[in-house]
């Protein structure tokens, strides 16, 4: 990572005093800190931005700490996900263990204590599928597939088929194609796209990842004008239209 151990850390808290307090502590010990107060500026960051680790408070209003955490899971984002709770119900922490946070803290706690929790998750982190391509692995499901409109894709075996059928496709067309497959169904930004499929000290410009796109369209839209398996989104970048296959 560009940051070493700091990380790009979001975190979400409806109360303000406890978001300002993470922002001040957080940021002095080197994280690169974004707060949000809700789960659509949550959902607005994600978009926009890549971040390492995500600090989810659990009691709050309207969606709380564990819908979020489940409906993020469900939306294939696999940022880890640090749990804050003040309940003292060791049944809280299962549940959200069990929806697919990576940790979790209750309240009160010591700042050092949550400082060694972010570490950890931070070494653990996932890395992208090309990183582990690198190393000579993959996803972590082999089984992985996303139905594409009338095209299956497998990731991890870097397979593209229709009725069957295996396409080839660049080097480059892939790597995007698997850095939208990371969250189908979610915008998703140019330079997130970037870091995705070539790390974070690749140089490249917008322009390159609109020209990708616009080949790997040519290779599975029915039509070019109106793509409705890769869509725009405008003000913010691409989205993969897609399912996962049972």
């Amino acid at each position: 990572m560009s940051h070493g151990l700091s990380g790009r850390i979001l975190v979400l808290d409806d109360d303000p005093e406890i978001r300002n307090m993470l922002l001040r502590f957080l940021s002095g010990q080197g994280f690169d800190v974004r707060t949000v107060k809700d789960s659509g500026q949550l959902d607005m960051f994600l978009e926009r931005n890549p971040y390492d680790l995500l600090i989810l408070d659990i009691m709050m209003p309207d969606e709380d700490g564990l819908a979020v955490c489940r409906r993020l899971r469900s939306q294939g984002q696999m940022i880890p996900i640090l749990m804050l709770t003040a309940r003292g119900d060791p049944i809280d922490c299962v549940v959200g263990l069990e929806m697919g946070a990576d940790d979790y803290l209750g309240k009160p706690f010591l700042p050092s204590e949550l400082v060694a929790r972010v570490r950890a998750l931070l070494r653990r982190k996932r890395v992208t599928f090309w990183q582990q391509r690198e190393q000579g692995g993959g996803f972590s499901d082999d089984g992985v597939a996303l139905r594409i409109g009338n095209w299956l894709f497998k990731p991890q075996r870097e397979e593209l088929t229709r009725d069957g059928e295996a396409v080839e496709i660049g080097t480059a067309e892939m790597r995007l194609l698997c850095a939208l497959a990371e969250t189908p169904n979610r915008a998703v930004s140019r330079e997130n796209l970037i870091e995705r499929a070539h790390g974070r000290d690749y140089e490249a410009s917008s322009r390159s990842v609109d020209v990708q796109v616009l080949r790997l369209r040519k290779i599975i839209e029915a039509e070019i004008s109106s793509p409705r398996l890769i869509r725009t989104v405008w003000g913010v970048g691409y989205m993969l239209v897609a399912k996962f296959e049972s």
